[in-house]
């Protein structure tokens, strides 16, 4: 398999703050830390200072958490690594989607794996480990109930409300039983398990866990207990409403736009079935869509006692993570990097080291049959980010016998026209802009001949138009990348073999859009 890489810049799919952050633009250094190069890691270490009581308690937690799950010798190894001073974490975190969700996912994960494995040849006196934060605690099920494989959408249906983890995942079944290939690994996860949060840490422990990848579930009363004192203070005093508003001002200034907006509180009320939004409203906290309503007092006490019952929004989301992992650097795609430069002040309020922000890796897979029909059109790999009807226009002036660009035509009437203005204005100076005129009418007039000759040459060359549109739609599904759409299911189906290979090939640290390409033998 041959890989091919593209700078960011070049495929069009970025946004501006994304790709000044990968440049490195001095005017955003104050919104981030520390850079994604190798040599940072180290001094991410000496930032980073981690109780090592919470250490005992994270390692505790994980040991339960595991507890029925058959896990690997390297993932136990890292299980027992977390113990000690010398060991921290890559981390990487994202939503329920069913069956992994969009190929992303994976790309994703193999990122943080492979950053830890560089890390570990690199400075074997420490130790790194790959971590995977689900996001249970979220509640847009519209947003993570299907999937596009072979073709067809799968959706879940299911009428559950509250924290996606503790969804039952057994409803699944029929969706299980319509989907073609073999789904084995999860069908044991969702009709063996009784939360979604354990069906999916039985999937990926499946999918990554001899790679030492370890799970990790933030819904846990004994995690929540070292976020206390944020809750408390978020509570009373706002703090990171204001903070993440004078960074997304100060990000408007240089001309950028805030990718999310914080709100007074930016907290929910998590309980079974429920997970709404906290106001503070005429001296009471609120909670929405429900009767439940409470004193500062008692809130407080709430937060003190049982602080599971309270969940962080995407403001907070990072801090919570941050509280209670040794974490070095976060893996995020491009949207997550441009909010978390929004946060830097509150992890510098609340005095937590600022995760170095790594971007996963991007990649486009080409298989043989894609790749035939690509290069049958003569496009070159560059081209495969072209919008499909400017490649269009340019594959098909490509195959052209006749020369359809009137350059010469345009150079010799603007000479003439030259000639014509010169004469004009030694008679009488009046007349040069009628002429002028004439001359611009008749230039537009060429653009327009040359436009009518390549639509007409198109209507010859559908052949080639409907092959570039085929196989742009195989790795743009509806306009959209294939990472952001298929799921791994369409490739691993028929290639058991698909991540491992995707996973050898892609570079942590190198920030450049990753093409796979199978040529065949």
């Amino acid at each position: 398999m041959r890989i091919e890489k593209l700078n960011f810049e070049n495929t069009g799919l970025f946004s501006r703050l994304f790709l000044d952050y990968i440049g490195r633009k001095k005017e955003l250094k104050a919104f981030y830390s520390l850079f994604p190069e190798e040599g940072n890691f180290i001094k991410q270490i000496e930032q980073k200072q981690f109780d090592p009581v919470l250490r005992q308690s994270l390692s505790e937690v994980l040991q339960k958490q595991y507890e029925s799950i058959h896990i690997s010798p390297l993932l136990q190894q890292n299980l027992k690594l977390l113990q000690e001073a010398n060991t921290y974490t890559i981390t990487t975190g994202h939503q329920f989607h069913i069956f992994t969700g969009p190929l992303y996912f994976i790309y994703k994960i193999v990122t943080v794996i492979n950053a830890c494995k560089e890390l570990c040849s690199k400075y074997p006196e420490y130790h790194f480990v790959p971590v995977y934060w689900m996001v249970s605690e979220d509640h847009d099920f519209e947003e993570i109930n299907h999937i596009h494989l072979l073709g067809n959408k799968y959706t879940w249906k299911c009428d559950r409300k509250g924290a996606v983890g503790r969804m039952n995942p057994h409803s699944l079944k029929d969706l299980l039983n319509d989907m073609p290939g073999d789904n084995g690994i999860f069908r044991k996860a969702y009709l063996e398990h009784d939360t979604l949060s354990d069906a999916v840490r039985y999937y990926i422990n499946e999918l990554f866990g001899e790679e030492g990848l370890v799970v990790i579930e933030p819904d846990d009363r004994t995690l929540k207990q070292s976020f206390r004192h944020i809750i408390k203070d978020e509570l009373q005093n706002h703090t990171s409403f204001s903070l993440v508003e004078g960074q997304s001002e100060k990000l408007a200034s240089l001309g950028y736009k805030s990718k999310i907006n914080p709100r007074e509180i930016n907290l929910f009320y998590l309980d079974d079935a429920i997970r709404e939004r906290i106001v503070h409203e005429n001296g009471r906290f609120k909670i929405l869509n429900s009767e439940l309503s409470f004193s500062e007092t008692e809130i407080l006490d709430l937060a003190e006692n049982e602080p599971e019952k309270f969940s962080p929004n995407v403001i907070l989301r990072p801090v919570y993570q941050e509280c209670i992992l040794p974490n070095l650097a976060y893996v995020g795609g491009p949207a997550e990097v441009v909010y978390w430069l929004q946060l830097k002040s509150v992890f510098d309020h609340y005095k937590i080291a600022f995760p170095i922000l790594l971007p996963r890796n991007f990649a486009l897979y080409i298989d043989h049959a894609t790749f035939r029909k690509l290069r049958k059109t003569e496009a070159d790999v560059p081209d495969i980010f072209v919008p499909v009807n400017e490649l269009s226009d340019k594959l098909v002036e490509k195959t052209l016998d006749n020369k359809l660009e009137l350059h010469e035509e345009r150079n010799t009437f603007s000479h003439l026209f030259d000639d014509l203005v010169a004469k004009a204005e030694a008679i009488d100076a009046t007349l040069a802009p009628v002429v002028k005129a004439e001359a611009n009418k008749t230039l537009k007039g060429l653009q327009k001949i040359e436009k009518k000759l390549l639509k007409a040459e198109k209507r010859h060359h559908d052949d080639l138009i409907g092959q570039v549109a085929a196989w742009k739609e195989k790795l743009f599904p509806g306009g959209v990348p294939q990472e952001r759409t298929l799921n791994f299911l369409n490739f691993f189906i028929e290639d058991a073999d698909f991540i491992r290979k995707i996973g050898d090939g892609l570079s942590p640290l190198d920030l450049r859009y990753h093409i796979f390409i199978d040529e065949g033998d």
